[in-house]
């Protein structure tokens, strides 16, 4: 089923858009070529439904992006978050483009060869799955782009010994925004269990007896009784605390990631304004098929 994948994939990189105008723009045409009322009924209902679902999606969309605040890395809360900074790699990694070798943060590719009906078959496709950095000048977050829809300006298509080739790329150092599910790994989210860090630390203790007793055997008869033991008991949760204290002093790693409620998870190349006007616009270009089909419905 990569071909469906992919085709989702193509849906997410904004062709979706386009390509129901055109089917629209197709639709009224042909109903005033063959300018009967049937047809003309039939293209109004593929119109104005085609038309109305795509405003609906751009418009929750456009909703979503400008009315969810843009937080801060250093101050973000857990959960559904929206961010903007500048895009970044990460220190010591550098990832390079699959087809062109460009430096980048992601990369997407997709390679077609002519058949003999003149039509483009897909050779070979496939996108980076590397983390990748938003600064935003209170800290750092990593973005894991598995399951995001990725939005870019910068697309190449070449032609290339027989073959078509078409590159998608995130590039580093531009304006990058990701809205999606925001959590903290370690720091002061660490998840961690104090009952079985206890007794993995009693455990290690017991395996080295004469520690154990040179530090609980209070009388110095070989063995620990009850209240020795409950010393050694109290003083492995006073180390497991102060241990568990110095943990979650330590700053935690931001994370990125795609929603398990399946909410939307966006990456772009612009500022967030700027995303969510282009969804407002595109939603009232296909919202205006609806009062031009009907004018058309009429004057037939």
């Amino acid at each position: 089923m990569g071909w469906l994948s992919e085709a989702i994939a193509e849906a997410r990189h904004g062709i979706t858009n386009g390509a129901v105008i055109m089917v629209n723009l197709l639709l009224l045409f042909l109903g005033w070529q063959h300018s009967t009322p049937v047809t003309w009924h039939l293209a109004w209902i593929a119109v104005t439904a085609s038309s109305a679902l795509a405003w609906l999606l751009n418009h929750t969309r456009y909703r979503l992006v400008a009315d969810t605040p843009t937080s801060r890395v250093v101050s973000a809360p857990q959960g559904y978050a929206e961010f903007a900074g500048q895009g970044r790699l990460m220190a010591g990694d550098q990832l390079f483009s699959h087809l062109s070798g460009v430096p980048c943060l992601w990369y997407r590719y997709r390679v077609e060869r002519e058949t003999n009906d003149n039509t483009w078959e897909r050779v070979s496709s496939g996108s980076s799955h590397d983390t990748f950095m938003l600064d935003d000048g209170s800290g750092q977050l990593l973005i894991d782009p598995d399951g995001a829809e990725i939005r870019t300006p910068h697309k190449r298509e070449w032609l290339e010994d027989g073959y078509r080739k078409t590159e998608w790329l995130l590039r580093p150092n531009e304006p990058l925004y990701g809205i999606g599910e925001h959590v903290t790994l370690g720091g002061a989210n660490a998840e961690l269990d104090e009952k079985q860090d206890i007794s993995a630390l009693l455990t290690q203790w017991k395996r080295d007896p004469t520690s154990l007793l040179s530090q609980f055997d209070s009388n110095q008869d070989g063995t620990l009784d009850a209240r020795e033991w409950a010393a050694a008991v109290l003083q492995a949760k006073r180390d497991i605390a102060a241990e568990h204290h110095e943990i979650r002093l330590r700053d935690g790693v931001h994370l990125l990631r795609k929603p398990r409620d399946g909410r939307l998870f966006l990456v772009a190349s612009e500022p967030p304004e700027q995303l969510a006007q282009r969804y407002r616009r595109w939603g009232w270009a296909h919202l205006a098929f609806i009062p031009l089909a009907s004018f058309l419905l009429i004057r037939i």
